[in-house]
């Protein structure tokens, strides 16, 4: 099974610069999409649908803003949208697939950037999902998190680490929450299987960063420990443009 994870920075914009193609070239079984920046009824049907896939949406309720959308082959068991917490869901950040080997989790975590309270904000979050994950964990669920965390978590996930110490993103109460999660039953699986390798997913648009490769590795995919034996890949597919984020594919023996 493929996974790919694409934050596209508003999915009307990216269905010009050939969304689906590159979709058809990855071939993933499930495409989750993080920032589309519009509800359903914004995009004319013949663009929204892929053929040979279902699809579901959460966009914010705010237009133009955040959102989230999965694709998927194999219809789940169940699907759910939002934390469950009313705090979070107004601004379309999750979709949840539950099949009957792993849930998926399509998320677009808060960027902590606007001021303190949205990197409180963003805290709260991460600890919101950590206590879902922690039951889903108990109940002997295996999981899959996948998504833009707007986090990076070491000092080899971003180009100047020293320069953005101060910075949302990679502020250490920030990293901390991610490692949290690697302290509760989740491996980050890029890391996992390539654990010296620098290879990024998001530049500015500014400053000419992509072309120099001045970026960060924002997108991941957290599994739990027990499905880390079935990870073959994670590749990043960042020689493919259209938004300031690359895609990411997750392949799995499952």
């Amino acid at each position: 099974m493929k996974i790919t994870t694409w934050n596209v920075n508003g999915i009307r914009a990216v269905l010009g610069k050939g969304l689906w193609d590159r979709v058809r070239e990855l071939d993933p079984d499930i495409f989750c999409l993080q920032e589309i920046k519009a509800k359903e009824d914004q995009v004319a049907e013949d663009l929204r649908n892929l053929p040979g896939y279902e699809h579901r949406w959460n966009p914010a309720e705010r237009p133009g803003y955040s959102g989230v959308a999965t694709y998927y082959r194999q219809l789940p068991v169940q699907i759910s949208l939002g934390l469950g917490d009313e705090r979070f869901d107004d601004e379309g950040r999750v979709i949840r697939l539950d099949y009957s080997r792993f849930t998926l989790f399509n998320i677009y975590f808060p960027n902590g950037q606007r001021g303190l309270d949205r990197v409180e904000y963003k805290l709260e979050f991460y600890a919101k999902l950590l206590d879902i994950c922690n039951d889903l964990h108990k109940a002997g669920k295996q999981i899959i998190i996948t998504g833009d965390f707007n986090t990076a978590h070491q000092e080899i996930d971003l180009a100047n680490p020293k320069e953005n110490s101060k910075t949302s993103g990679f502020l250490p109460e920030e990293r901390e929450w991610v490692q949290r999660f690697l302290d509760s039953g989740f491996l980050d699986a890029f890391r996992v299987l390539y654990p010296d390798r620098i290879q990024y997913t998001w530049w500015t648009y500014r400053f000419g960063a992509r072309r120099r490769n001045i970026g960060w590795r924002l997108d991941y995919y957290l599994v739990s420990n027990a499905l880390m034996e079935r990870v073959q890949d994670v590749v990043i597919h960042d020689q493919i443009e259209g938004s300031d984020h690359c895609p990411v594919t997750l392949t799995l023996d499952i």
